[in-house]
């Protein structure tokens, strides 16, 4: 199977293979932030370029959007659609953008608060049952990542029935790490993802099994009841895995196992495949550093009780959501995992084996903030841009039609 690395659709294809390879090499070349930290197994960072290249197309399905962040495919091909300033939208199959969809809950869109990620129950066309997560205002001006759940008008203009599901403990002041990603578990739970609010006397809270910071989380999708695994009885009944720092990416791979990714601090993003009752570390072990340059706690990267990334980034690339390719125009990235890069401002894609990466590669470098990535059920790779006027994007191998 031939693995193929990034190109820019705007150029000839020969100029794509050729500025395609050239970048490709640049960014293992980078120097690390921590250059005294060592990875722990082969490849855990730092894998190999995925040599050639292909050119792709870009579609430009949407534009004007307000910090878009999270995407949701419906089953008559428009795209729901969440902007940190507060509003949902639809994207119509035929590109056509909606008005902000009504009757969303108070959220906090300060800073990296807002409306987060959203998703759709997989029997939408009976139900219209949509989740929503966002930042929710709380007493004393503190707020917390929290969960939403209703139904869609049958005009598409109102979210009917809004409950709050789930609110992540304790509330903070504190505008930054929010997580926040819902993933349905395909057993009947749904898992959420969390940040530790960034501030020191916060983050220490992600080793705190009586919070929800830091944490990936299940629950009950219609009630927010706990439907975790934590195995530490203490912890609270909804903790899955804990010791994370922002988890802005999740996805179920093939055989339907979480995997999520979440940002480092200077240096550090990392890519997990959280277990139930586990700790991944997060501030006592990581491979980044602080802004100041000095060390996060003792400055260790492994720990005895605490889990391995199995792949980190550093320099960073600052993930945006993550996805595995399954799909009919890309055979040759079958199983690949897909996410976004803000700060690389490219589509990153690595190559696996079993569990562990064994190439990378970065695609439309220069496209802008990648936050979302998602397939379309027609095997299209959709990527929403983090900006002032954000972009729905549609990703084809050139010459296909779009």
């Amino acid at each position: 199977m031939s693995r193929l690395s990034p190109s820019m659709t705007a150029m000839t294809a020969a100029a794509a293979l050729l500025a395609g390879s050239a970048v490709a090499q640049d960014f293992n070349a980078a120097a690390p932030n921590a250059p005294d930290q060592q990875p722990a197994f082969e490849n855990q960072t730092r894998a190999p370029v995925l040599e050639g290249d292909v050119a792709l197309d870009q579609t430009v399905i949407a534009e004007g959007l307000d910090h878009p962040w999270g995407l949701a495919e419906l089953p008559d091909g428009a795209w729901l659609v969440t902007e940190r300033a507060g509003n949902l939208r639809m994207v119509g199959a035929d590109g056509a953008l909606s008005d902000p969809i009504g009757g969303l809950p108070d959220i906090d869109t300060r800073d990296q608060g807002g409306l987060l990620d959203v998703t759709v129950a997989e029997d939408f066309a009976d139900t219209r049952r949509v989740w929503i997560s966002f930042a929710q205002p709380r007493d004393g001006g503190k707020t917390a990542t929290a969960v939403a759940t209703g139904t869609l008008s049958a005009d598409n203009g109102t979210l009917e029935g809004v409950e709050v599901i789930w609110q992540q403990q304790p509330a903070w002041d504190s505008t930054k790490h929010y997580g926040s990603v819902l993933i349905h578990d395909g057993q009947g739970g749904l898992f959420v993802t969390t940040g530790e609010r960034s501030v020191p006397d916060a983050r220490v809270l992600s080793q705190n099994v009586t919070t929800t910071l830091g944490k990936v989380v299940r629950i009950d999708p219609e009630t927010g009841a706990p439907m975790g695994d934590p195995g530490v009885a203490e912890a609270l009944p909804e903790i899955w895995s804990w010791g994370h720092r922002n988890i802005q990416g999740a996805a179920l791979d093939g055989q339907g196992r979480l995997w999520t990714i979440e940002h480092g601090p200077k240096g550090g993003d990392e890519l997990n495949r959280p277990q139930a009752g586990r700790n991944y570390g997060w501030p006592r072990v990581t491979y980044g550093i602080d802004y100041s340059g000095g060390p996060i706690g003792e400055g260790i990267t492994q720990l005895e009780g605490t889990e391995q990334p199995v792949y980190y980034w550093d320099p960073v690339i600052a993930p945006g959501q993550m996805t595995f390719y399954d799909g009919a125009m890309f055979p040759d990235w079958q199983g690949d995992l897909l996410t976004g890069g803000l700060k690389a401002g490219a589509l990153v894609r690595l190559e696996l084996d079993g569990d562990r990466v064994t190439g990378e590669a970065r695609h439309l470098q220069g496209i802008g903030r990648v936050r979302e990535v998602a397939v379309a059920r027609d095997g299209a790779i959709m990527l929403l841009t983090d900006e002032d006027n954000g972009k729905l994007i549609r990703v084809t191998p050139a010459g296909e039609a779009s």
